[in-house]
C-alpha cells in the first residue's frame, strides 16, 4: 500500500492517502484533483463500499489528467516508471529536498496486480453502463462525463461517415461545370498539380463530415467560400448555413476572410451568381453564442430537444475546439444537418482537455483514399488523386478528411515558411538556427543571447536597439511596433460629438495595434506576460507614449479572460482604452474621460463601447500567450522563448507562434539549446476518440 505519514481527519479521509496532500502540497497536484479523491473516500465510507488507497491515487490522477489537456489516463503509464512525467515534474524537486517524494519513488515497488484489484471495484469504475463516476474502457481510465463527451462527438460523426452527395446523379455534370468555373487555372494544370482546394470542394459537397485542414495560406477560408458557393449555386432551395469560430478573434477575421473571398468569386460565371452570393453568409459567430448560452451554468440552449435550425455548420479554427464544446456542437446539430471542419492540424489544441482535430486528422498526411473514394472525387472534380495517397486499407473516417497542401502565403524565399516547416517537421538543428540568424531571410529576426535578464537581453540584440526601440518600434523595416497605434490614438477627431468619425478614429487605432504581437510561452517570469507586460509598459512610458499613473490608463490594450454574457464579450477578446468626452454618466473619477473600445462581434456592425468600470476579468496586453493568440493573424509577430525548459514549451507551441506572422517574424532565443528541445517534444493528448472511429 501507499505509504502513510499522518492519520486521517475525519470520516472522508478515512481511505484518503496522505501522500496526496503532500502532493498538492508540492504543487504537483490540484486542490481539485485531490478534492474528487477526497469526496469518493467519503461516498464510500457513508456507503459501507470497500475503497483502495490506489484507486483514490488513480482518482486523482484522472482528474490531474484533464488538468493538463487530456481526455483520459492511459493506464499503460502504470507499467512504467512514467509517473514523474505524468505530473509534468521539473527535474528535480526544490520544494522537498529532505524527502523523495517523486512517484517513480513511491510506486516502484508496485505490482500491475495491484493496480488491476484497485480497479476492480465496480462501485467507482465502470464499463460505461449505469453512472459510475469513473470509466474503464481498455487501458483508459475517464471521468464519466469526460467519456461521455467522446461518445457524443463519434456517434455524432460516425452518423455522417457516408457518401450523401448534395446533387443528384443528373446534376453531376453540372456540379463540375460550377467547380471549374470556381476553380479555373490560369496556368497549365500540368504545372500545377492536383488541386487539393477542388477536391476538398467535390468531397465535403458528397459527405455530410467532412474536414479540411492545412497551414497557414494554403487556402482553407478561400476552399470554404467556394464550396458554399457550389452548394447554393447546385441546390433548389437555398442551404440554411452557419459559421462560427471559438473565439470573437478569430471569428471577426473569418468574417472579414470571407467577405474578400465572396467579393473574388466569378459570380457571372456561376448560374444565378449574384444571388448565390447573397445566400453566402457573411457573418460569422462564436460557438458559445450559436449555442446560445445559459448565464451560470454548463448548458446551452440549444441541444438534442431544442437543435439548432441549420443545414450546414461551418467551423473555423477547430483545432482550438476542446471535446466538451464540440460535444456541445454534436448535442445541438440536427441529425439532417452537414459539418465541416476548418483548421491546422499542427497548431496547439484547445486550452481545455482534448485534441479533437488532432485525433480526426492523425492520417490526414497519409491520405488514405480508397479506390472508389478517388474514382467519385475525379468523376465531379476532374482532379486525379496522386497514387501515393490512395490505399485499400483506408478508413471511412479518412474518406472524409482532404489536407491542403500548398501554400499561397508564404513563398519559396519566405524564411517565415521555411522556419515553419523546419519547426512542424522536427528538423531544425543548429545548421538552420545559422542560417536564420545571420539575416539571410528577411522576414525572420533571430535575437539570441545568454542574458538571464530581459531588458538586458533586448539592449544586446544584433540589431543594437533597446528595450525602448523593441517595444516601441519593433525590430523589422517599416517600422511595426506599438507606437503607431499609440500615435493613431492621439489624433482623434476634432468634432467631439461625431459617433461616426469616432468609431472610425477607434477602428483605425485597433487595426493598428493589431499588426504588432509580443508572443510567449508562459504566463508568469521574466519571459512570461507579466514580466513582458510590465517591461514593455515601462519603455511606452519612457517613449512618452503612454501614462500609466493609474491602472486605466489612455492606450491600455486588455484582454478579456472570462466571458461576460451580459456584455456580449468574450475570453479572447481584445479592446484598446480611448480618451472620449467626459459625460454625465461617469461616475467612476479614476476612469473619466476613459472608454474600452472592442471590435464588433461579428466583424461587422458598429464597435463596442465599455466603461472600465464595467469590465471585471481582463489583462494588460502588449504581451500574451501564444495560445491565447490562436485564431490571429499579425502583421509582425515577435515569439520570446523563455531560458530555461518547460512543460509547456513544445513544437505545436513554437510552430503556433510562428505561422502568427503574415509578413514578419522575430524570435529571441535565450537559450538555442532550451529551442531545439523544445522543437522535438510534441503535444500527445491521450483520447480514444480515434479509436472511437475505426472500422472494426
Amino acid at each position: 500500500m501507499i505509504p502513510s505519514t499522518s492519520k486521517p481527519s475525519g470520516a472522508d479521509e478515512a481511505h484518503l492517502p496522505a501522500l496526496l496532500n503532500r502532493w498538492l502540497d508540492a504543487g504537483w497536484l490540484r486542490a481539485l484533483d485531490l478534492s474528487l479523491a477526497r469526496l469518493l473516500a467519503d461516498v464510500c465510507v457513508a456507503e459501507g463500499w470497500p475503497c483502495h488507497e490506489l484507486t483514490l491515487v488513480l482518482a486523482a490522477l484522472c482528474s490531474h489528467q484533464v488538468g493538463r489537456g487530456h481526455v483520459c489516463l492511459d493506464l499503460a503509464l502504470l507499467d512504467h516508471s512514467g509517473l514523474d512525467e505524468l505530473l509534468s515534474l521539473p527535474p528535480e524537486d526544490v520544494r522537498h529536498p529532505e524527502e523523495d517524494l517523486r512517484p517513480s519513488t513511491q510506486f516502484r515497488h508496485i505490482a500491475r496486480s495491484q493496480w488491476e484489484q484497485a480497479l476492480d471495484l465496480p462501485h467507482l469504475i465502470g464499463d460505461g453502463q449505469g453512472s459510475t463516476p469513473l470509466v474503464r474502457r481498455g487501458q483508459r481510465l475517464y471521468l464519466r462525463r469526460y467519456w461521455q463527451y467522446e461518445q457524443i462527438i463519434a456517434g455524432g460523426i460516425r452518423a455522417r461517415l457516408h457518401t450523401e452527395p448534395l446533387y443528384t446523379d443528373d446534376q453531376q455534370p453540372l456540379f463540375r461545370n460550377i467547380l471549374d468555373s470556381l476553380f479555373a487555372r490560369p496556368e497549365s494544370p500540368k504545372t500545377m498539380g492536383t488541386d487539393w482546394q477542388k477536391l476538398a470542394c467535390a468531397l465535403a459537397a458528397e459527405r455530410p463530415f467532412s474536414i479540411v485542414t492545412g497551414g497557414p495560406g494554403t487556402g482553407k477560408t478561400t476552399t470554404v467560400v467556394r464550396l458554399l458557393a457550389a452548394i447554393q449555386a447546385i441546390s433548389p432551395v437555398p442551404h440554411r448555413i452557419q459559421l462560427a469560430a471559438p473565439t470573437g478573434k478569430a471569428a471577426a477575421r473569418l468574417s472579414e476572410s470571407i467577405s474578400a473571398a465572396i467579393r473574388n468569386l466569378p459570380l457571372d460565371e456561376l448560374p444565378n451568381g449574384y444571388e448565390v452570393a447573397a445566400n453566402i453568409p457573411h457573418k460569422v459567430t462564436t460557438l458559445h453564442r450559436l449555442l446560445g448560452p445559459i448565464p451560470d451554468s454548463r448548458r446551452f440552449r440549444h441541444h438534442q430537444d431544442n437543435p439548432l435550425r441549420l443545414d450546414l455548420l461551418v467551423i473555423d479554427e477547430a483545432s482550438m475546439v476542446d471535446v466538451e464544446m464540440m460535444a456541445s456542437v454534436m448535442r445541438a446539430l440536427p441529425a439532417s444537418s452537414r459539418l465541416i471542419l476548418l483548421g491546422d492540424k499542427d497548431q496547439l489544441a484547445s486550452v481545455d482537455a482534448g485534441a479533437v482535430l488532432g485525433d480526426l486528422c492523425q492520417r490526414a498526411e497519409q491520405g488514405y483514399y480508397l479506390d472508389q473514394t478517388a474514382e467519385r472525387l475525379r468523376l465531379s472534380s476532374g482532379e486525379l488523386i496522386p497514387s501515393e495517397f490512395v490505399d485499400g486499407q483506408g478508413q471511412p473516417l479518412d474518406q472524409s478528411v482532404v489536407m491542403l497542401r500548398r501554400s499561397h502565403r508564404f513563398a519559396g524565399n519566405s524564411g517565415i515558411g521555411r522556419l515553419a516547416y523546419a519547426i512542424n517537421s522536427g528538423e531544425l538543428d543548429r545548421r538552420q538556427m545559422d542560417e536564420f540568424r545571420s539575416g539571410l531571410w528577411g522576414d525572420v529576426a533571430w535575437l539570441g543571447c545568454k542574458s538571464s535578464g530581459y531588458a538586458a537581453m533586448i539592449s544586446r540584440h544584433a540589431l543594437e536597439g533597446s528595450p525602448e526601440t523593441f517595444a516601441v518600434e519593433g525590430v523589422v523595416q517599416p517600422p511595426c511596433g506599438y507606437r503607431p497605434y499609440l500615435e493613431r490614438m492621439r489624433q482623434a477627431p476634432a468634432d467631439k460629438t461625431d459617433s461616426d468619425a469616432r468609431d472610425r478614429w477607434a477602428s483605425e487605432v485597433l487595426t493598428e495595434f493589431g499588426r504588432f504581437q509580443l508572443l510567449c510561452a508562459l504566463r508568469q517570469g521574466d519571459f512570461g506576460v507579466e514580466g513582458l507586460n510590465a517591461l514593455t509598459e515601462q519603455a511606452l512610458q519612457r517613449a512618452g507614449l503612454i501614462d500609466p499613473v493609474q491602472r486605466w490608463y489612455a492606450g491600455r490594450p486588455v484582454l478579456v479572460t472570462r466571458n461576460d454574457y451580459n456584455l456580449g464579450l468574450m475570453n479572447g477578446d481584445i479592446g484598446i482604452t480611448l480618451p472620449v468626452p467626459l459625460t454625465a454618466e461617469t461616475s467612476d473619477q479614476s476612469t473619466q474621460g476613459l472608454r474600452v473600445v472592442f471590435p464588433a462581434a461579428d466583424g461587422q456592425s458598429r464597435l463596442r463601447w465599455f466603461s472600465p468600470s464595467r469590465l471585471q476579468a481582463v489583462q494588460t496586453v502588449y504581451a500574451m500567450t501564444v495560445h491565447k493568440s490562436q485564431g490571429s493573424e499579425f502583421e509582425h509577430a515577435c515569439l520570446v522563448v523563455p531560458e530555461r525548459p518547460s512543460p509547456v514549451l513544445t513544437r505545436e507551441l513554437i510552430y503556433t507562434g510562428v505561422t502568427r506572422a503574415r509578413g514578419w517574424f522575430s524570435l529571441v532565443v535565450p537559450d538555442e539549446t532550451t529551442l531545439l528541445s523544445a522543437c522535438q517534444r510534441q503535444v500527445l493528448r491521450m483520447s480514444g476518440l480515434a479509436e472511437l472511429l475505426e472500422n472494426r
